[in-house]
């Protein structure tokens, strides 16, 4: 297979690979092109509403080039059955670009057409469907520019970030594209490694995130990390420790935005109520997570349960208008972190007394 092509960030070039078609050439009075010496084809060509014998007028040209697209729309028996002939073109184009290394993937390795057409076409119906999500505050996420999400992170799997990215993607009126931020481990699992750098997600570092931020990104981070979504049971919806506030001085950096964004729902779906520490330090996890159906029911109790989601977005923080230094002031980036963790656990208490049911 042929390598990809590797673009950078700033690059406006269209993913289509369409180009532009080149201007059409016309033949001016006296010119060579109409082959006849005599100028009467300049003659006929000055009158008003006149053709040339023998050329197409522009507005058969035109007639034209709309009867193709009509075709194009409709199909080529006239009728408007050409949908599926439509999807199978497409898919065909999609799978030989895949298979001559004819696409774009940025300098971490995104794949847009990937996960717009494959990876977001799978993860859709678990998040309308089965888990039901329900987004809030989305006008929060600006329209253009950089911005960071923070989120609390729960679920022993983290589905809870491929629901944040649907949840973006699918709600916002630009269609922005969220970029997350993952451990270390998830680029160490085989598989998991390839789909989540196609997906978006690099790796949880300061200066990558300013990177992606610099450049306009929307970029997503947890900073409770395996504490969070590794917690047991009893402790749901419990924020945990946030970190030394490295994602603050991030935004500070790039004078991105900070938007806090609470999830619930997540908790439920894998019940935690043990963790098989043993057998997790012999396969490299940080936790091996036993469930009221895992291990169980074996395979059948990977199933997460059809909890009913809601997640929101607050209103962004702003941090453009702190001087450089401000990002190595140690007691900003405290308070900044305390007020965006404050400010994710009261909405996370409001939206479990909004709650009626886990389920429905």
């Amino acid at each position: 297979m042929a390598d990809a092509k590797v673009i950078p960030f700033d690059d406006d070039r269209s993913r289509s690979g369409e180009t532009s078609r080149p201007a059409r050439r016309r033949t001016g009075a006296g010119g060579h092109g109409s082959g006849r010496g005599d100028g009467s084809a300049a003659a006929v060509s000055a009158l008003p509403g006149a053709q040339v014998p023998g050329q197409p007028s522009e507005a058969g040209e035109a007639e034209h080039e709309d009867e193709g697209l009509r075709q194009d729309v409709e199909g080529s028996d006239g009728s408007s059955g050409g949908g599926w002939e439509r999807r199978i073109a497409g898919g065909l184009a999609f799978l030989r670009r895949r298979v001559t290394g004819d696409y774009d993937v940025d300098e971490f390795g995104y794949d847009e057409e990937l996960t717009d057409q494959v990876l977001m076409s799978v993860l859709r119906p678990l998040a309308d469907k089965y888990f039901r999500v329900e987004v809030k505050g989305i006008e929060n996420i600006p329209s253009d520019g950089g911005a960071l999400i923070v989120a609390n992170h729960s679920g022993t799997l983290p589905l809870d970030g491929l629901m944040l990215q649907v949840a973006v993607h699918d709600n916002h009126p630009a269609e922005r594209h969220l970029r997350l931020l993952a451990a270390d481990l998830v680029f160490h699992l085989p598989v998991v490694n390839e789909l989540a750098r196609k997906a978006g997600h690099t790796l949880a570092c300061a200066e990558d995130a300013q990177r992606l931020l610099e450049t306009g990104e929307i970029v997503g981070v947890m900073p409770e990390g395996f504490k969070g979504i590794g917690k047991p049971f009893g402790d749901r919806y419990k924020l945990q420790r946030f970190g030394r506030g490295g994602f603050v001085s991030t935004a500070l950096r790039a004078g991105a935005p900070i938007v806090p964004c609470s999830i619930v729902g997540a908790e439920e779906i894998y019940p935690m109520i043990g963790n098989a520490k043993t057998l997790a330090r012999l396969l490299g996890f940080p936790y091996f997570p036993i469930t009221p159906t895992f291990p169980w029911l074996g395979p059948l109790g990977a199933l997460p349960l059809p909890t009913k989601w809601t997640i929101q977005f607050g209103e962004p923080i702003p941090t453009d208008g702190y001087p450089p230094e401000a990002a190595e002031d140690p007691m900003l980036m405290f308070n900044l972190t305390d007020q965006v963790r404050e400010q994710i656990q009261h909405t996370l208490y409001r939206l479990l007394v909004q709650r009626r049911s886990v389920f429905f």
